[in-house]
Parts: structure tokens; sequence; C-alpha cells
């Protein structure tokens, strides 16, 4: 079963695929759509949705795993993550990609068993788990890579794969 997990973002968008195989995990890709900040906003989410279109046709993923939004200060920036997250999801629906959402809590918990576990802490369990030489980079990346494993770790994928059999 192959899972994309996205860390959602307008500058930075982190993506990665693992396949899963019984309980074990493999690491098939993984990396980041990166959009020019003086871009018209407009601009970057079509890049966006279309860097999307192509991973899902690319690698057929049978669920897709993103970070619900999490905001403490800059509204703004929040809103335009918005944006670039509905864009996601629509490119994801469009292929009939089933669609789970996560916390950064769920994310955390699932990946190193605390709800509040340092980033550090994310990227160590993200590379022990895919078995990877070096923690992955930039952030949003490992980021990515932890909501993959988390989606790996849950029931829903199970469930909405079986769900859109029937």
């Amino acid at each position: 079963m192959l899972i994309l997990g996205i860390d959602p973002g307008i500058a930075i968008v982190g993506f990665g695929v693992v396949e899963k195989q019984g309980h074990q995990l493999r690491p098939v890709q993984y990396g980041s759509i990166v959009t020019e900040a003086g871009l018209r906003t407009e601009t970057r989410l079509k890049q966006i949705y279309e860097a999307m279109t192509h991973l899902i046709d690319k690698y057929k993923p049978d669920v897709m795993g993103i970070e619900k939004l999490y905001f403490n200060r800059n509204v703004t920036t929040a809103f335009t993550v918005g944006q670039a997250r509905g864009v996601m999801l629509l490119a994801a629906e469009e292929a009939e990609v089933p669609i789970t959402e996560y916390t950064p809590l769920q994310v955390k918990q699932a990946v190193v068993g605390y709800g509040q576990a340092e980033k550090k802490q994310v990227q160590e369990m993200v590379r022990m788990l895919l078995n990877l030489k070096e923690r992955p980079k930039p952030d949003d990346v490992a980021d990515a890579l932890a909501v993959a494993i988390c989606e790996a770790h849950s029931g829903h994928m199970h469930q909405l794969v079986e769900k859109r059999r029937l």
C-alpha cells in the first residue's frame, strides 16, 4: 500500500511517499514543492496544484495523509496556507485518493509516542523508522514523512480504501 504524506505550506510543501508492506515501511520518494516568494498567490497555488497532480499521477497513492493547519501568530499566513492546503485536497479528491487529516499532536504521538515531542525527536524517529542514512531536510519533508508514518500506523487507511472499493 502506498501512502502520500503531506506537510502543507505556500512556500514549501513537504511530501513523502511511503510503502507499507505488513509492518514494514519503505520510503519510495520524498522531497518538497517550492514556490517563489515574489509570485502572486494565484500563481503559487497553481504551481502547487500542478505539482500535487503530478505526484499523485506518478505514484498513484492508495491514501493521502495531510497535516491539519495549526497556527498561533500570523493569521494572514494561515489563510494563505489554508488556500494551498485546499488545492492539495482538490488534487487528491479529483484523483479519487482517500484523504486523512492529522493534527501535529497526533503525528508526534504516532511517530515518537509523545505528543509534545520536539522537531529533532520526530526527525530522528522518521530516520530510524524508514531506515534513512540521515534526517530528511528541510523540516517540511521530515514532517511529511512523519504524516505518512502516522497514516501507516492508523486504521483509517484500510477503512477508507475498503470504503472506496464498495
